[in-house]
Parts: structure tokens; sequence; C-alpha cells
């Protein structure tokens, strides 16, 4: 009996199986740039694709747009607060608008700009569907990237029913949360600690190690109004031992229990459950494990996310606060997707370290020259699980750019890397990972993937002045200037003669708004003058001269330097210059951004 009946178990699975697969579909699509992933570096790059006119399709596994904004339960804003470039300040405009301003986002602590998951979603959306070229399929994940000899051509993508999606492109953009079309296009990419050898980093470990940043499967929380009570049911394996000692800082200072929710408070009585320290982080490397096996290998974040709420209810008293009725359609209410804070990383043309961010100007290359994207968070790593990493508490840094040849893997053409995917080591990856800087990586791997369709070239064929061009023209920056705003008339000219390091950034380390100054309005002494031509063209001679610089010794400099003679009026002759009249005098009589590097910052 018992046999028979696993038979005709057995022939039923079959059955069900046959019938889901002839009912099962395949839809072939061709487009110009293939977005694989909507996290929030697909939808910029989407967008921005989208906008450079070329038909683009992006295909996004959960029902949302926004990635860790939005379908990971990270509603708050890291960095960049006072570097308002591109598609990032445009949605923090559109939370603004929605909201009613600056200050109705600055509800929580642990940021200035927090929000709802699915108010982010449907600005995200709206972005999209302003874009008559650009198309969003929701519901598929990549299992196959297409790939001749080194060129990637587009992807195939299944949902849960068996559906499949395949996709022609003349470019693809990697913009997975964990880099997940690497593998799939085999594409070398590196995981985990990096070794010092390979970084040159003194503070990278001794040797590489297989170990990932903690993850948190979040919860938004939502106060139901005094009396209610909203506690969820007991879990399985609840101890309030486990977080016992939870209202502490990341260096273990006590702070009031309340804090533990105000920390990621949001508009409209919610609250971010993302809690490190004896919270809800947990140690959990699934990045290698193929997607069908994921949701079981991190089911274990969930129920501890699960535990800390039931003591967030029971213990610290906040029975009122329940799961959030109107975010997430998961059966347990909880964020679709966990919160990773890294992943899989390319091994890309360059490769971005601590070191470049924190010497730029005295670094092998001048990799500076290559911005697409900018940041100015501390190195900010996650390892309070794993007790026996080292911990990397907050490391400052200044301001810095991306380099935009940590899109382009050094083996693969036609693909693109966004997200945390990109070449970075380790190390910065902590800077790197933050949102808003995700936002402007990706949208300039949109950017680059549309002038690439235009052209049908490799990406790493474009010339990167005509990519950092055209994010000028969309109000990105390309050097992390935090005194020259985007509604400055001179800021193009400023951004390009930053990026050239003909006049150099001064970077400051400040607490969480690192900071890299341009001081238009001061004048520059004539050795510093000349210590930034003297890259541009070698046969200026570097001075020590600390005198300020004068309208004539700039004008003798720079025809010298092989530019065409500045008219100087007699009057204005021995006048010391701003750096901001010397901006727009080597921009008109020298134009040092127009001469080509290479993706390594050397002039061509």
């Amino acid at each position: 009996m018992k046999r028979t009946g696993f038979l005709l178990a057995a022939v039923l699975v079959v059955t069900v199986a046959f019938a889901l697969s002839a009912a099962a579909k395949t839809t072939r699509r061709v487009v110009d740039v293939l977005i694989i992933g909507g996290t929030t570096s697909g939808t910029t790059a989407a967008v921005a694709a989208a906008r450079q006119g070329v038909t683009t399709l992006v295909v996004e596994s959960t029902p949302m747009l926004g990635g860790m904004f939005t379908a990971q339960g990270v509603p708050a804003v890291d960095g960049n607060a006072n570097l308002p470039s591109g598609l990032w300040n445009e949605f923090r405009e559109a939370l603004r608008a929605h909201y009613g301003g600056a200050p109705a986002l600055a509800t929580g602590w642990v940021s200035n700009t927090l929000f709802e998951p699915h108010v982010a979603d449907s600005i995200f959306k709206a972005m999209a569907a302003a874009e008559p070229a650009l198309s969003v399929e929701y519901g598929f994940r990549p299992v196959k990237v297409f790939r001749r000899g080194r060129k990637v051509s587009g992807a195939r993508f299944v949902d849960k029913a068996g559906n499949r999606l395949e996709v022609s492109a003349e470019v693809t953009v990697d913009a997975t949360d964990l880099g997940d079309a690497l593998p799939l296009s085999g594409t070398p990419y590196r995981l985990g600690m990096d070794s010092r050898s390979l970084t040159g980093e003194s503070l990278a470990p001794e040797k590489a190690r297989n170990i990932v940043q903690d993850l948190t499967v979040t919860a938004i929380l939502k106060d139901y109004g005094p009396g209610t009570d909203r506690t969820i049911p007991r879990p399985e394996g609840y101890d309030p031992a486990e977080f016992s000692g939870c209202n502490a800082t990341a260096v273990g200072d006590p702070i009031p229990p309340e804090m533990v929710i105000t920390y990621g408070r949001l508009p409209n009585g919610k609250y971010m459950i993302n809690w490190p320290t004896k919270g809800n982080d947990i140690y959990l490397n699934v990045v290698e494990l193929p997607y069908e096996r994921r949701e079981a290998a991190l089911r274990p974040a969930r129920e501890k996310t699960l535990r800390f709420i039931y003591y967030i209810q029971t213990e610290l008293g906040y029975r009122n606060l329940g799961i959030a009725d109107d975010e997430f359609d998961t059966p347990d209410g909880l964020a679709y997707l966990p919160y990773h804070r890294e992943g899989r990383r390319a091994e890309g043309v360059v490769m971005l370290t601590f070191d470049d961010v924190m010497a730029r100007y005295d670094r092998p290359a001048p990799l500076y020259r290559t911005g697409i994207s900018v940041g100015d968070y501390p190195v900010d790593h996650h390892h309070k699980c794993r007790p026996d990493v080292p911990g990397i508490a907050f490391l400052p840094v200044p301001s810095f750019c991306v380099p935009a040849g940590v899109m382009i893997p050094a083996r693969t053409d036609n693909l693109i890397v966004s997200d945390k995917a990109i070449s970075v080591s380790n190390l910065i990856n902590g800077s790197t990972r933050v949102q808003p800087v995700v936002m402007l990586t990706g949208q300039a791997a949109g950017t680059l993937a549309a002038l690439a369709a235009e052209r049908r070239c490799p990406p790493r064929e474009v010339p990167v002045r005509e990519v950092q061009e055209a994010l000028l023209a969309q109000k990105a920056y390309i050097a992390q200037l935090y005194d020259v705003k985007p509604d400055d008339p001179d800021f193009a000219t400023l951004q390009r003669i930053a990026a050239t390091g003909i006049l150099r950034m001064t970077g400051e380390p400040f607490h969480w708004a690192n900071r890299s100054w341009f001081y238009p309005e001061r004048t520059i002494p004539v050795g510093e003058f000349t210590r930034g031509l003297h890259d541009f063209a070698p046969r200026i001679p570097v001075r020590t001269d600390t005198t300020a610089l004068t309208a004539a010794r700039a004008a003798k400099l720079i025809a010298e330097a092989g530019g065409k003679a500045p008219r100087i009026r007699p009057a204005d002759a021995d006048r010391p210059l701003t750096r901001r009249k010397l901006a727009l005098l080597l921009e008109e009589c020298l134009d040092p951004f127009a001469r080509p590097v290479d993706l390594h910052g050397e002039y061509r």
C-alpha cells in the first residue's frame, strides 16, 4: 500500500511538472541595451540609457524597482548628502516633493533621508515609465548569459512558472545585487576578502579569505496606534538572551532602548528594522548558491529577524508596532530580498583600492582623471557576526570618484558591470557600495552602454572623455567637488579642470560627510600651479614659488604648455587669479580636458 502510494505520488509530480512545462512559453526580445537587475543601479542605468535614445530593457526578479531602497527594505540613504549629482539628486528631489521637503525625510538618526519602500518604488517606476525607449519585465531571474568568444550578446531568464524570456542586446549591464551575470557569462571575479599582496593595501589581510560581510533580512514595522497589540506569534527557538544588549552603539556604548527603534524611523509611523548590534544581522555566505537554493539557505536570516521583532515587541515593549501590511507581499511580511553588503566583484580593466582613494594624486595610475561617479561615505564593513574577522570601524576617507575602468571586465566584451560588482577591492567596497554611489555608477553604466550600442563597439572603445561629457550634460559629477554645486554657472568647467588634476582638490576626511574642496575663490601659488601643469605638459618644470599666480604669469605658463596665449588687459596683468578664473582661462586657451585619456587615466 505504501509502495502504491509512493508510485501514485511520483506519477502526480511528473504529470504536474510536464503540464507546467507544456504550458510554459518563450518570449524573445531584441534591444540595444539589456539591464539585468532592477536594483538602484539597474534602474538608473536603464533610465540613463533610454534618455540617450536607445531601446532599453530592464529585467527584475521582484515586483519592485529600486533594489536596496525597495525590495531589500533598506530605505535609508548613506552618504552624498552634499554631492547632489545626476539621478541620485533627481530621486532625492522626488522624495522631497512627495513628503514635503528635506526636513520631512529626516525622521531617524541613521540618516537624514529616510522614506517608505513603496514610495521609492513608485518614484523609480514613474522615472522608468516616462522614457518611451524603456521597458521593464518583472518576475524573471537570469539563468544564462549568451556569449561567443569575448562578446556577450544578451541573456535568458525564467520565471517561477517556467516561462522563458530570451533577450538579444548589443550591450548588457550586470546590475544584479550579487554580480550574478559574472559566472553566467564566464567573466572572472573575486569574492570575499582580498589579500594584501593583490591590492597593496596595508589594512588588507595577509591572505585572501572567503568571508563576506554580514547580511540582513530587514523588516518594516508600522505603528498601529496606542493600545493595539500586533505581537507576532512566538517564533520557534526564540530566546531573549539572543538579543540582550542590543541597546548599544556599533562601538559598544550603551544607548536608550528607544534608540534601537528610532534609528530607522521612517515617515508615516514606520520603522526600518536593520539593527547591527545584537540585532538581526547574520553571517550567511550564499553568493555562490544558485537561485533555486538561495531561498532555503536564507531561511535562518528571515527567522532571526522574526525573533528580533518578537523581542522588540515583548522585551522592549513595542507591541503596537507590527509588520507593515502595505510594503511587501511576502508570506512573512519581510523584505523580498536580503540586504547583501557585498557579492562578487569583477576583474576589471582597473581595480580601485583604498589607497587610490586616500592618495589620489600619488598613485601609479591617475585614475582620478576617469571619474564617472562620486561618493563621500567612510569605509563601512559589518563583521560583528564573525568575531574571527578584525573589525573595520568606519575608516575615514576623503570624498572620492569611481573610475570608469571598474565597470568594464578585463576579458569580456559588451558586458558592463554596475552595483556592488564593480572592480574594487574588498576594503574600499565598504564605501563604493552605498546607494548614492551605486545609483551614480549605474547612471554611468547606462550612459556608457548607450554610447557603445550606438557605435556598435565594445564599451572599452568608447572614449572616456565622451562618457564624462555625457554625464556632465546630465548634471552628474565626474569629480567630487564639495564646494561647487550643479547650479554654479561654471559647474561643467570646474568639473572638467578638476578631472584633469591641473588644479587639484584638497581632500578632507570629515566624519560621515567626507569632503574634497576646490576652493574656486581662492588664489593659487605659482608652485602649486606648475605642479599640476607639469603632469599635463612635462616640459613645464615644477617650481617652489609660493607667491600668488598672476594673470600675466598664468598666460605665459599656459602658452609654454602648448596653449594659445590668453589676452590679458594691462590693468589685470599683475592681479592674482582665483582658481575659478584660472580654470576658465585653462579651458579657453589650453582645453586640457579635450586631450584623450585611457581607462588608466594616462594621456594618449
